[in-house]
């Protein structure tokens, strides 16, 4: 029989995006109460790779990525994503957007192998988590490269947003060194 083994941290990781950047950090500031600092954080690019959210967000949408300092267990990404949701709802009562939908936060998980994103849309590639919360493997990293699947939206196969979660992939190595051995973690 198989042993269990303990659950290495992973590293959170955040795409935000909305028409005002201010919205943005407004909605990280939001994040970093309950999950701490930022560690990394991307220049803003323009998103758009899709129309999608145009009706709800506006046409000229920005986007930016956050790595956050402190390491998460996994199983929060489910409790993480349904915070940000609710970030997502009070962004409605600033008076930095008119948009039906004024912010977008989308966490995901980075480890070694792979860059996962919550969802609450589920798909014939996602798993269930709980409390209405789906994940998907969106980024596998193969031969020193982050590598798209079928699925996989097209801002995250730009070369910016694989080479940010490169430089975020180097930062959760280093800082998974300074953790206790696996046999440690609780």
């Amino acid at each position: 029989m198989a042993s269990i083994k303990p659950v290495v941290p992973a590293l959170l990781v955040t795409a935000a995006f909305s028409e005002n950047l201010s919205l943005i950090n407004w909605g990280i500031e939001q994040m970093m109460r309950y999950l701490g600092p930022i560690a990394l954080e991307s220049v803003p690019f323009h998103f758009n790779q899709t129309s999608y959210y145009s009706e709800e967000m506006g046409p000229h949408l920005y986007k930016k990525l956050f790595a956050f300092a402190d390491l998460v267990d996994p199983s929060k990404l489910a409790d993480i994503k349904n915070m940000t949701n609710e970030i997502e709802s009070a962004s409605l009562g600033t008076t930095l957007s008119e948009q039906p939908r004024p912010l977008n936060l989308d966490p995901g998980l980075l480890n070694l192998g792979k860059f996962m994103l919550a969802t609450t849309k589920d798909q014939a590639h996602r798993i269930y988590l709980k409390d209405g919360i789906f994940a998907e493997v969106t980024l596998h990293f193969q031969d020193k490269e982050f590598v798209e699947w079928p699925w996989t939206y097209a801002d995250y196969r730009t070369d910016h947003v694989k080479a940010f979660l490169k430089k975020a992939r180097s930062f959760y190595r280093d800082k998974l060194k300074s953790l206790p051995p696996a046999e440690e973690y609780p």
